[in-house]
């Protein structure tokens, strides 16, 4: 099959989960074609992209900034490009039906680039989330590109996004094929915010479980408990209740380190707060660090943290994928029954649940696998079959190539191709 993803900058920062699953499809044989509208990418490619040759497929179709060049753009494109498919740049400036995206000349920029790359006709159009499905569909309405629109929810285009734009989906939700909200929670939502369910399949973001040796945890007498977080330090990630439950350990007698691995707007308020606790000495906030450089961390951790929380304007988590990768390696997990995260940890089987904010909860079971390391090893083996039996990226790339033979399948039974004139 010919599948173009739809999506930010690649590879975005944090988002090493949108790779694998490209490159997942592509180590099945699939050809692949990326059309990226940003420039914001991470600084160290996982290796997946280098091996998979990912960056040789992927195409910017985002306009310039500035209006004046981006008119000037699309003319020279216009006068390049635009004989080959007149009609699709006759709808792309359509302005009754795409507003903005249409006057902006945003939509004709993306229509003429992808005319002159040549690059069209798919059977699949999947958007990487739900914020880049109305661009898909507008590209596959005004005929520049062909394929059955699916696309992914992930988390805040789910909840932050559709809180502030109750409105958003409705054309997306009736004219695309298939919608995969990566947890059950998130497909419940757009279920209710005017998605069929017939069209919604929850589809797992998934990690390559053999590039993440599994060890069974343990701990000298003489040692720290070896706690860590991985997280953008933005408000949903909860890294706030984190450091006050900390503090709450420490203050216990208990000898615990506590690793900090992101960057985010918060870094200052957390850094004050870090002060104010007085827990300084044992909190360590490494900022970013390469993906490698995080396995490695988890590698010689004891305990991983995730204290999520639902963010005030409503942003939420899908499932963090640090969570499966920490569990394939065998790290018992505290975190928080917050968005999909209870679909992969088992309360008391990989490690334990506590509600949302609860400082409480999380000193006690923190304090509980300090004072408890022989349960360790039988908490990291729950984890990693948990991760092994329905997150490993074989797993879900096989499922997702079915979605797609479904979709596509759908499609071709139900709908002509678009024109291309």
């Amino acid at each position: 099959m010919r599948i173009a993803y739809v999506l930010g900058g690649f590879p975005g920062i944090s988002e090493t989960f949108i790779a694998q699953q490209i490159a997942g499809v592509a180590a099945l044989g699939h050809e692949v074609d990326l059309l990226a509208t940003s420039d914001a990418t991470a600084p160290e490619p996982p290796e997946v992209v280098t091996r998979y040759g990912l960056l040789d497929r992927l195409h910017r179709i985002d306009p310039p900034r500035n209006r004046l060049v981006r008119l000037l753009r699309v003319i020279a494109l216009t006068l390049r490009h635009g004989g080959q498919a007149p009609g699709v740049v006759f709808r792309s400036l359509n302005v009754a039906r795409y507003g903005k995206s249409a006057a902006s000349l945003e939509l004709a920029h993306a229509a003429l680039t992808l005319i002159g790359l040549g690059r069209r006709r798919y059977d699949v159009v999947h958007a990487q989330f739900g914020t880049f499905g109305t661009l898909a569909l507008r590209l596959v309405e005004i005929g520049a590109l062909e394929g059955a629109v699916v696309v992914s929810f992930r988390g805040y285009d789910a909840s932050q996004y559709l809180r502030a734009h109750p409105h958003a989906y409705e054309r997306l939700f009736a004219g695309g094929r298939l919608f995969l909200p990566v947890s059950r929670v998130i497909a419940k939502r757009i279920e209710a915010a005017g998605c069929d369910p017939k069209k919604v399949r929850v589809h797992h973001s998934g990690i390559d479980c053999e590039r993440f040796a599994h060890r069974e945890r343990t701990r000298n007498a003489d040692e720290p408990t070896r706690i860590v977080s991985v997280a953008r330090l933005v408000e949903k990630k909860g890294i706030g209740f984190a450091l006050e439950a900390i503090a709450r350990v420490l203050g216990s007698g208990r000898a615990v380190s506590y690793t900090i691995v992101g960057e985010g707007a918060l870094r200052n308020d957390l850094e004050r707060l870090v002060a104010r606790l007085d827990i300084g000495a044992d909190v360590k906030m490494m900022g970013r660090l390469s993906h490698a450089e995080v396995a490695s961390l988890l590698s010689d951790a004891h305990v991983l943290l995730a204290p999520s929380v639902t963010a005030a304007d409503g942003d939420e988590e899908g499932i963090p994928n640090v969570l499966k990768e920490a569990m394939a390696m065998g790290l018992p997990v505290v975190a928080t029954r917050h968005a999909g995260i209870p679909e992969l940890v088992e309360d008391g089987v990989s490690g334990f649940l506590v509600p949302e904010r609860d400082v409480e909860a999380l000193a006690d079971r923190l304090t509980r696998l300090v004072d408890h390391p022989e349960t360790w090893p039988a908490l990291g083996r729950g984890g990693r079959a948990r991760v092994l039996a329905e997150f490993d990226i074989r797993t879900q790339s096989r499922a997702l190539e079915t979605l797609y033979r479904e979709a596509s399948g759908a499609r071709e039974a139900t709908a002509p191709a678009a024109s291309a004139t």
